[in-house]
């Protein structure tokens, strides 16, 4: 993820110095590889159900080094497309997930997803500090060909370091599941999340074919943007902590204030760059309002999710998300190249106004606990209606094939009584 990142706060600037350079390519440069990712994203997760984890997750960054090297030797921007593609044909978070969910033990798996989370943010953090330095002694050829190293070391850990999986998970809470994909796109609740990601990541990559050209107008070379970034990175984690003691007590208003808070930056933005603090002021507002609400997403989808449904529901998610940036990098190159950026930001402060109508149907979830109970065969219908009417329980999911059973269930439930009634011993 660092690999895909790193290009986004330097490529509007160095990709001038290629011959066939246009706003639109710099656009299909940003995003192209959220069009792969999205296609791709479950198809390679449901392959490594089939042929194994690791075949998959090396394929994948087999893939990614030879996008990045064809990116870093391309002598025209179509090339460079070309090579962002085939970095996004690298579709390995499903398979990833899935290894780690066989690798860990049911009670500390919410945790080793969370950290990978978080690994993926801090890689956006770091990108933004390391691709204007790298590029600026490197150049964009630089960044490609460092992510093109560092993908074979990618591909050492995960065959001789990463352990091999011996628990395996079961399938629904960690991997997509193709049959349960089309009922969780009608989902009245996921749609919403769904949406709002893909909006979300729209808007970030339409902000980043601008916002580079901004800072050197304003007289910031390339070399000096970490600089500009690192204020931005640290004022919005400041707002943010603040978003996030609001919304203890009122969560769906802070959600709806953030995306109103992007509608702001958006429409400000249309009435000019001229002054750096004034940039960096609605820079730093548009990322307070970004990280809140790509924190806050994943976790309402993995919560409002069916039992057992929590993988797929997660990977249409991230099919979104992905779909999110290609759409924002072709809108922001070709619509600024035809009719200029005031018309880019207009139309992403409307998309906005409407997105809040569109969350005012999303409901506020409390935090619901998974359990994954091993079942038999005699499992009967008479213990399924005692377990739906266990206090707590807010709903089953059973897998006849795999021998399990997905719980859904609020925080004081006791899983000992479900034990119970199916006769299982912890």
């Amino acid at each position: 993820m660092l690999g895909l990142f790193m290009v986004m706060p330097v490529i509007a600037i160095s990709a001038k110095n290629y011959p066939d350079y246009s706003a639109f390519l710099v656009g299909l440069a940003i995003g192209g590889y959220g069009l792969t990712q999205a296609l791709l994203q479950i198809p390679m997760g449901v392959l490594s159900d089939k042929i194994g984890r690791k075949p998959v997750i090396a394929g994948g960054l087999v893939i990614f080094a030879i996008g990045s090297i064809v990116a870093a030797t391309a002598d025209t921007l179509v090339w460079v497309v070309v090579g962002r593609f085939l970095q996004g044909a690298g579709a390995i978070a499903g398979a990833i997930m899935a290894l780690a969910g066989d690798l860990s033990r049911e009670s500390q798996r919410p945790k080793v997803m969370a950290i990978i989370g978080i690994s993926i943010g801090f890689s956006f953090y770091l990108a933004l500090l390391l691709g204007p330095i790298i590029a600026s002694k490197f150049g964009l050829s630089g960044i490609f060909l460092l992510t093109g190293i560092l993908a074979p070391l990618c591909i050492f850990l995960v065959l001789f370091v990463v352990p091999n999986a011996k628990n395996i998970a079961p399938k629904g809470d960690t991997l997509p599941i193709i049959n349960d994909i089309k009922n969780l796109f009608l989902h009245p609740q996921l749609i919403r999340l769904n949406i709002s990601v893909l909006l979300l990541h729209m808007l970030i990559t339409l902000l980043f074919v601008q916002i580079p050209v901004f800072l050197v107008d304003l007289n910031w070379p390339l070399a000096t943007h970490w600089q500009a970034y690192s204020i931005v990175l640290v004022t919005s984690v400041i707002g943010l902590i603040g978003l996030m003691a609001l919304a203890a007590k009122r969560q769906q208003a802070v959600m709806q204030f953030s995306v109103a808070g992007l509608a702001i930056v958006f429409a400000l933005l249309i009435f000019g760059q001229n002054s750096i603090i004034y940039l960096m002021l609605l820079v730093s507002l548009f990322f307070t309002c970004f990280n809140y609400l790509e924190a806050n997403f994943p976790a309402m989808v993995s919560n409002i999710a069916p039992a057992g449904k929590k993988g797929s529901a997660m990977g249409v998610y991230a099919s979104f998300q992905f779909f999110g940036a290609f759409t924002g990098g072709v809108l922001s190159g070709s619509i600024g190249e035809l009719l200029g950026i005031q018309w880019v930001f207009g139309l992403a402060s409307i998309l906005c106004c409407i997105w809040l109508l569109l969350m005012r149907g999303l409901k506020a979830t409390n935090r619901l606990k998974r359990y994954t109970l091993n079942t038999n065969k005699q499992t009967t219908s008479l213990a399924l209606q005692q377990l739906s009417e266990l206090d707590g329980v807010v709903d089953i999911t059973v897998v006849p094939n795999e021998q399990v059973m997905y719980l859904k269930a609020e925080q004081y439930f006791d899983i000992q009584q479900a034990r119970l009634v199916l006769n299982l011993k912890e």
